[in-house]
């Protein structure tokens, strides 16, 4: 059972960069990300701190890496929706697909969410701006009354939202992320219907 080379859901397991990500984010997680050593990264993952370096030389290398990787999907979104025409359907699918790609990343949103100076220090939030900037031009449409585009912007926020505050709420995480699709998808229908 190899992996496939289209890269379509590698293992994250069998990759041992993504190994070294995932560990770094658990540990960033637990203890803080200035507390926590490249060593400490080395050990829990049962590696020398060669093989670490191998790969990556600090832990901003790692989350620069992560950002990047676990991004990506936003940036290829992007991409799509800005080649689409700006319809409803159009709309729909780039909330579909921003929730997918947001639940993919929330452990990274978490880290950002919680280590913002350091974020700040790795310029990975002016990159996260930017992004958000793109997204907010695919989804809105400029000719809409300005009710219209708040609406769809707040789509975009509702499922941000979504992530952070309802994270320790009770309730199966999916259903969560399901009612949350379905208010974003509510307003951007909403947008339109004035239109």
């Amino acid at each position: 059972m190899g992996v496939t080379m289209d890269g379509t859901k590698q293992q994250r397991r069998g990759n041992t960069r993504q190994r070294i990500q995932d560990v770094a984010l658990e540990l960033f997680a637990e203890q803080g990300y200035e507390k926590t050593s490249l060593r400490e990264i080395a050990e829990r993952l049962e590696v020398t701190k060669a093989a670490l370096y191998y790969h990556f030389k600090t832990k901003e290398e790692i989350v620069v890496s992560l950002f990047a990787d676990l991004t990506q999907p936003i940036e290829d979104l992007i991409e799509w929706g800005s080649a689409q025409p700006s319809t409803l359907e159009t709309k729909h699918e780039i909330v579909r697909r921003y929730s997918a790609a947001l639940a993919g990343a929330a452990p990274l949103f978490r880290f950002m969410q919680e280590n913002q100076a350091t974020v700040r220090d790795l310029q990975i939030g002016e990159t996260f701006k930017d992004r958000m900037r793109s997204l907010r031009d695919i989804v809105i449409d400029p000719e809409a009354p300005l009710v219209d585009q708040v609406r769809c912007v707040s789509a975009i926020f509702t499922l941000h939202a979504g992530m952070f505050f309802l994270q320790d709420l009770e309730g199966d995480p999916e259903d969560k992320r399901r009612a949350v699709l379905e208010v974003a998808m509510d307003l951007v229908t909403q947008a339109h219907s004035g239109a």
